[in-house]
């Protein structure tokens, strides 16, 4: 357990520091067009083509990079339906609401996010589950990641209402990549201190008879 982390399982901060680009790309056709939303729509969608073939590139899967693609083309529809600049991160917004959501829900009905994605990429399916110690582990490193979508919310809302556009991507920038270091670092130390000591680790959970697992 000592020789991973969950940067490593999940390689979280590779996607999170190609999803600032569009962003960052829409700020600055913006001001280069002298605040005109075709500007940084333009810019957006160019960058996020680009992104979306490279990652193709370098192996990712094609149904995680369409998704990042759909996600900028959706946020870039908004704001030209609106034509209000700050509609570009409404999609953000509501992702992060739903995402807080989520995380709080799966912890709340013993599913914890965490888990069910550790789980996927260690192949374990559902097995994880049926190690009480685990899955409680799973529980309380969940919490970080819920505690993230609560700070966004804190923090775009309010830029969002008030329709401030550089303030807008400053935030998405600074509470993408490295709040989702600081989660994946903070989680894992979670995760690792809430097991009891000789536990053998993620990638071999101790399976309890499956009639007593919760439902």
């Amino acid at each position: 357990m000592r020789g991973e982390s969950l940067a490593e399982l999940l390689g979280g901060r590779g996607g999170a520091i190609d999803a600032t680009l569009p962003p960052l790309a829409f700020a600055a056709g913006w001001l280069l067009g002298g605040e005109s939303l075709w500007g940084g729509v333009g810019a957006a969608l160019a960058v996020g083509a680009a992104v979306a073939g490279v990652r193709l590139s370098r192996g990712d899967r094609p149904r995680s990079v369409l998704i990042g693609l759909l996600a900028v083309c959706v946020a870039a529809l908004i704001a030209v339906r609106t034509g209000r600049a700050e509609d570009f991160f409404l999609i953000q917004v509501l992702s992060n609401a739903a995402s807080a959501l989520a995380w709080a829900v799966s912890i709340i009905v013993r599913w914890p996010l965490l888990g069910v994605l550790v789980g996927a990429v260690l192949g374990q399916r559902t097995r994880w589950r049926r190690d009480r110690a685990l899955r409680r582990a799973y529980g309380r490193a969940s919490w970080v990641w819920t505690a993230t979508y609560v700070l966004r919310l804190a923090v775009f809302v309010p830029l969002y209402l008030s329709g401030q556009v550089l303030a807008l991507v400053v935030a998405r920038v600074a509470l993408t990549w490295p709040l989702v270091a600081a989660a994946l670092a903070l989680s894992w130390v979670v995760l690792r201190r809430s097991l009891p000591d000789g536990h053998p680790g993620l990638r071999h959970p101790v399976t309890e008879d499956p009639a007593a697992a919760p439902r």
